[in-house]
């Protein structure tokens, strides 16, 4: 019976402390107290009234002596469990901050505010309170979430729960208003590095938290992505203006191709003359070239966008290679050079969008052949590597200065100078084989030296796994170049209807 009185004791005792005090050893040590109280107060309502009843009547004696019982109890049990919390702790947290540690707050950069557990602010200071809004400055006992703006609430209720649950910090960034009219200055950008003070058993007390001014930092932020924003808006128009006016040059651009075929050909009647018909065969030439550099554009609008279409496949690379060969052959011997390839035995197939691996080589060894002199030896070389494949374009030409690399393979951009200017060209052809490169999964490497020539290599994937999906890629697989764009509408729509043409044609640019 005794057993289960004094159970029943430390259990409502046990309760009843854990709202008031946390530390479970202090705890455990009230509750002892509390029951010898208990145990002496029982026996006093015993002894007490009998002892009164000697000198007033049971009728009085009884309630009186009932009544000064409990009074005693209470006021012991009250004593105790006020003496046995730590003095000097709940003194730390309520007292004011020593001479040194008031000095030291003050200079602290930014403002400074102690905030305890409910939210209310318990001391302001630091160097730059002149530059916080007035009524931030005067927040001291008022919470200090009603000078956030409403906003911005959410995100400091969830930085003070991450304390609240044994985060030592967070932070937040907040907004307050500065009471101005301008827009510009409505608001003051704050971002606040909150620090928890706990107690010896872990309960967060207060939180020390730093406020710095970052508006500079934050318009600067708005500036950059509003440029950043306006640049991508003006490339993406750039792209759209390419795909629009490459598309619709196209069709008379084969119309012209295909009279000027029929001309030559003589289908319709002789021509006059030999005038007329190197006349027609200039108007041929000259609408081939136009065209080249109008399907370069247009792929280079598709790779911009996003929308151009590897189309996976097994082929051999040495066909390839010699198929370019012969499509150069005569514009080299034409100009007097030596165009060679030298492929590795037994190199066999690769995989990869052949008609796109065909336009790189194309592009580089027609560069090359461009930029070398009569004599000159313009080389098409391909070997393995492991599980790489190694293409190489050289030749002996004029050469590149090593500070005009870095600009090679931007869009429209030309290395300029007194030689190069004899040549035609957009600028787009290395821009392409860079693209093209990078579709793959590979990287395209420049050498060069002045009067000594250039050396192109590019190293692919040769089992298709650079390419999206690798091995187990669809048959048409639509890869992202550059991985971040946003979607161009009605581009998309003709670009789609463009990739249908069939097999790219030789293009040089």
């Amino acid at each position: 019976m005794r057993e289960k009185a004094v159970a029943l004791v430390d259990h409502a005792a046990g309760r009843w402390l854990a709202r008031m005090e946390e530390d479970a050893e202090r705890r455990a040590g009230t509750v002892a107290r509390l029951r010898r109280l208990i145990a002496f107060g029982a026996v006093g309502l015993v002894v007490v009234p009998a002892l009164f009843s000697l000198v007033f009547s049971p009728a009085i004696a009884l309630p009186i002596g009932a009544a000064l019982v409990l009074a005693l109890f209470l006021s012991a049990a009250a004593l105790s469990i006020a003496f046995s919390r730590p003095v000097r702790g709940a003194a730390s947290f309520s007292a004011p901050l020593a001479g040194d540690d008031l000095v030291a707050a003050s200079q602290m950069p930014g403002l400074v505010l102690t905030i305890n557990e409910n939210g209310l602010v318990e001391r302001v200071s630091g160097r730059d309170l002149d530059t916080f809004p007035v009524d931030l400055q005067a927040c001291k006992g008022h919470v200090f979430a009603e000078y956030v703006y409403v906003s911005d609430r959410l995100e400091l209720m969830q930085a003070f729960d991450l304390l609240r649950q044994g985060e030592d910090k967070a932070s937040a960034e907040l907004r307050f208003e500065t009471g101005a009219k301008a827009r510009q200055t409505q608001f003051m950008h704050v971002r606040i590095e909150m620090t928890a003070i706990r107690s010896v058993a872990g309960r967060l007390r207060r939180v020390v938290a730093q406020l710095s001014d970052v508006t500079e930092m934050e318009l600067l932020r708005r500036d950059v992505a509003r440029k950043a924003a306006e640049a991508e808006s003006a490339n993406d128009a750039k792209s759209r203006f390419l795909a629009a006016v490459s598309h619709e040059l196209r069709t008379p651009l084969n119309a012209v191709l295909g009279f000027s075929d029929i001309l030559a050909g003589e289908y319709f009647g002789r021509l006059e003359n030999d005038r007329q018909r190197e006349y027609v065969g200039l108007i041929r030439q000259s609408g081939a070239h136009l065209l080249s550099v109008v399907n370069t554009m247009l792929d280079m609008s598709k790779l911009e966008a996003g929308r151009y279409e590897l189309m996976m496949e097994s082929f051999p690379i040495a066909e390839t290679i010699s198929s370019c060969e012969a499509m150069l052959g005569l514009q080299a011997k034409e100009k007097g050079l030596t165009l060679t390839s030298r492929i590795q035995r037994g190199i066999g197939e690769i995989a990869a969008d052949q008609r796109a691996i065909r336009q790189v080589l194309i592009n580089l060894a027609g560069n090359a052949i461009k930029f070398t002199d009569a004599g000159g030896v313009v080389s098409i070389d391909a070997a393995r590597e492991g599980k790489m494949l190694k293409l190489t374009v050289s030749d002996t030409g004029i050469g590149i200065a090593s500070d005009k690399i870095d600009l090679l393979g931007q869009p429209f951009m030309q290395v300029q100078n007194e030689y190069t200017r004899r040549y035609e060209g957009t600028g787009l052809g290395l821009s392409l084989v860079k693209g093209l490169v990078a579709l793959h999964g590979g990287t395209f490497v420049i050498a060069s030296k002045p009067g000594e020539g250039t050396v192109v290599t590019i190293m692919l994937p040769a089992d298709g796994s650079g390419m999206a999906g690798g091995e187990n890629a669809e048959t048409e697989s639509m890869v992202e170049f550059p991985p971040r764009i946003r979607q161009l509408g009605e581009m998309a729509a003709i670009m789609k209807k463009d990739g249908d043409d069939g097999p790219a044609k030789a293009k040089i640019a």
